[in-house]
C-alpha cells in the first residue's frame, strides 16, 4: 500500500484494541508497515492485523511485556534486525487502576506507573538508538486530558499520565536537533470499552463536562497521531495535542 508513510516501520504498543488498534490501522491506511504490540490478548490483536490486511496494509504482531526491560530490549531488536529500522513509535499501552487514594494499594500504584512510565522509558530507549543512527523518527506518547484536569479516584492514572508530559517535552529537547520529534496526543472520553463499562450516572456527570456534547471516537484520536507521524509534522516537537471536544481548553 503507497502513500505518505510509504516504506516506514511503525511500532504501536498496546495495538490489539480501542485507540490502539485505530491508530494501528490508520497508520497502516497511510502505508506504514505496522508492528502491532501486545501482552495478552492474541485474538484481539490478531483482529487487528486482520483488518489491516483486509485493507491492503502490511503489519506483524510482536508480543511483549513493555515494563519488562529484557523482553522490550529482545523485542526491538530483533524487530530492527529484521527491518533495519524504526521510523515511527506510537507508546499507546496503557493501565488504570482506579481508587481514592486512602484505598489505593500500592502493588495498584506501581502497576500503574510501570506500564505508563516505565513501560514509555523503556520502549523510547530501545527506539531512539534506531532513530539517532538514520537522523529521523517521529515518537508520539499517548497521555489523557486527567493529566491536565485531574479525577477524583485516578491518582495513579492521572499522575502517569501527567509524567509523560513531562517526557515528551525534554526528549523533544533532546532530540530535535536529529530531526527526531516527540510529541503527545491527550484524548478526553472516547467511546471505547473502558468507557462504555462506566456507570450511566457517571457517563451522564462526564458528557455534561464536555462542550461538543458527545465521545470522541479512537478514530479521531488516530487522525491526530497520524498527522503527527507524518512527515508534514516535522516542525512539530514538544507539544500535547488535545482531542477532547473542548473538555479541556
Amino acid at each position: 500500500m503507497s502513500g505518505i508513510l510509504g516504506g516506514q516501520i511503525a511500532l504501536v504498543t498496546g495495538a490489539s484494541r480501542g485507540i490502539g488498534r485505530a491508530v494501528a490501522e490508520r497508520l497502516a491506511r497511510d502505508g506504514a508497515f505496522v508492528v502491532v504490540n501486545y501482552l495478552q490478548n492474541r485474538s484481539a490483536a490478531e483482529a487487528t492485523l486482520a483488518a489491516i490486511h483486509a485493507a491492503g496494509g502490511q503489519a506483524e504482531l510482536c508480543p511483549f511485556d513493555v515494563a519488562r526491560g529484557a523482553a522490550v530490549t529482545e523485542a526491538i531488536d530483533h524487530l530492527v534486525a529484521r527491518h533495519g529500522k524504526i521510523d515511527i513509535l506510537v507508546n499507546n499501552a496503557g493501565l488504570a487502576r482506579d481508587n481514592l487514594l486512602l484505598r489505593l494499594r500500592e502493588e495498584e500504584w506501581d502497576q500503574v506507573v510501570d506500564v505508563n512510565l516505565k513501560g514509555l522509558f523503556l520502549c523510547t530507549r530501545a527506539v531512539v538508538r534506531s532513530m539517532i543512527r538514520q537522523r529521523y523518527g517521529r515518537i508520539i506518547n499517548m497521555t489523557s486530558v486527567v493529566a491536565h484536569t485531574g479525577n477524583p479516584g485516578q491518582v495513579a492514572y492521572s499522575t502517569a499520565k501527567a509524567g509523560i508530559c513531562g517526557f515528551t517535552r525534554t526528549l523533544a529537547r533532546e532530540l530535535a536537533s536529529r530531526s527526531i520529534t516527540v510529541n503527545a496526543v491527550a484524548p478526553g472520553f472516547i467511546d471505547t470499552d473502558m468507557t462504555r463499562s462506566l456507570p450511566e450516572p457517571i457517563k451522564t456527570g462526564y458528557l455534561n463536562l464536555i462542550p461538543a456534547g458527545r465521545w470522541g471516537t479512537a478514530e479521531e484520536v488516530a487522525e491526530a497521531v497520524a498527522f503527527l507521524a507524518s512527515p508534514l509534522a516535522g516542525y512539530i516537537t514538544g507539544q500535547v495535542i488535545h482531542v477532547n471536544g473542548g473538555m479541556y481548553m
